[in-house]
């Protein structure tokens, strides 16, 4: 019986652990991700400066 239990213990243990855990990968995720844009932004910078312009329109016409 105590075979079953073990799997399940860790997370009702420590859900700090988990929660750490999760923090860490997101913030590692984030980074690759904001990697990634950079990269793509330097290798087209066209499509980049478009999209900024778009940005850039979408934040003029917006109303509170």
């Amino acid at each position: 019986m105590p075979d079953r239990e073990s799997p399940e213990r860790p997370t009702q243990d420590a859900p700090d652990d988990s929660d750490a855990a999760r923090r860490r990968r997101r913030a590692q995720f984030l980074r690759e991700l904001a990697e990634a844009r950079a990269l793509r932004d330097r290798v087209q910078p066209r499509r980049a400066k478009a999209a900024r312009l778009r940005h850039a329109l979408r934040m003029r016409t917006f109303r509170w």
